[in-house]
């Protein structure tokens, strides 16, 4: 049962991940049926801590407070230098007595330095990923996620995703009636679907050579036709394992891998700039069929394209 829930202040923190942390747990919602928590603020050295932004926040409470939390919450952090080797302690402390440790976003750094991602998947903002996984590789890394649950610790994504790990943590202890409140309150839905990959700008895969460039930005330009590897090889004038292996090396991936890629970039500035049908999309970037893009959406970006299109539509 979620009884008390202990933020940790830290200098450098972000001031919106830590004030998601106070909305979800710190406003009493006992009006709306959600069962009264105990929420605290503490910090290793009571007193001013520095946010981000030339912003502060007094915190009267010392760690001691979090000794007894259901929940022990860490925000956002700009510099693990300015983390205070107590507020390890103090989340590892907690984990080894049962209770729950949420990160949000790169406070994932603090839960690796205290070793509690060691042997368990994790997540953080996905420009974050990469560096997460290089400094604790006894972690998986799953930038494509809104949060990861493991063994009551949850690491959850960039900045709003925050939001969604907390509600979970509460549907899991207080059930969907108190995370629909909150959400319902906070007007939010209580459970977004998809993860981060769908914000994340698919990348061009880098060219190592340019013998091929002429033939890529042909591909490019004629997406909704066929581009087949023995279409684009006989255009190449090689065969087509040796166009394959030309490609792989040129380009770090697979024809038929590059030419999905190229076609959902395409897929998604239409979503972004048209009223299109998701079935004329489709045929205008060579998947034929909506049901062939929604399955590369869901396979890729983790939503379909209706809901990508709710999201980022620059349309009129």
């Amino acid at each position: 049962m979620l009884k008390k829930v202990a933020v940790l202040a830290v200098p450098t923190m972000a001031p919106f991940e830590f004030g998601v942390l106070c909305e979800v747990f710190g406003v009493d919602r006992t009006d709306d049926g959600v069962p009264p928590i105990e929420f605290a603020v503490v910090a290793a050295e009571p007193g001013t801590i520095p946010f981000q932004y030339g912003l502060s926040v007094t915190v009267p409470a010392g760690l001691e407070e979090a000794e007894d939390a259901d929940l022990v919450a860490v925000p956002a952090v700009d510099d693990l230098r300015a983390v205070d080797p107590r507020i390890l302690d103090a989340v590892r402390a907690a984990h080894e007595r049962g209770a729950w440790v949420l990160s949000v976003c790169s406070g994932a750094f603090v839960l690796g330095a205290a070793g509690l991602l060691d042997g368990r998947p994790s997540t953080t903002h996905w420009r974050h990923a990469a560096r997460l996984q290089a400094a604790h590789p006894a972690t998986r890394v799953d930038p494509g996620v809104l949060f990861v649950e493991a063994d009551r610790i949850v690491t959850s994504a960039g900045t709003a995703s925050g939001i969604d790990a907390s509600l979970h943590i509460v549907r899991r202890e207080l059930g969907a009636a108190a995370a629909n409140a909150i959400a319902r309150r906070m007007v939010v839905p209580p459970q977004r679907d998809g993860g981060q990959a769908q914000y994340i700008a698919l990348p061009m895969p880098e060219r190592a050579a340019d013998s091929l460039a002429g033939l890529l930005d042909w591909a490019e330009a004629h997406l909704d036709e066929d581009l087949a590897v023995e279409v684009l090889a006989r255009r190449a004038l090689m065969s087509p394992r040796t166009f394959a292996r030309r490609f792989r090396d040129e380009t770090g991936t697979t024809p038929a891998a590059w030419v999905v890629r190229q076609r959902l970039r395409r897929a998604q500035h239409l979503l972004e700039t048209s009223d299109l049908p998701v079935d004329e999309v489709a045929r205008r970037v060579g998947f034929g069929t909506g049901g062939v893009l929604r399955h590369h959406f869901t396979a890729v970006l983790g939503t379909s394209p209706q809901a990508y299109r709710r999201r980022f539509s620059l349309a009129v």
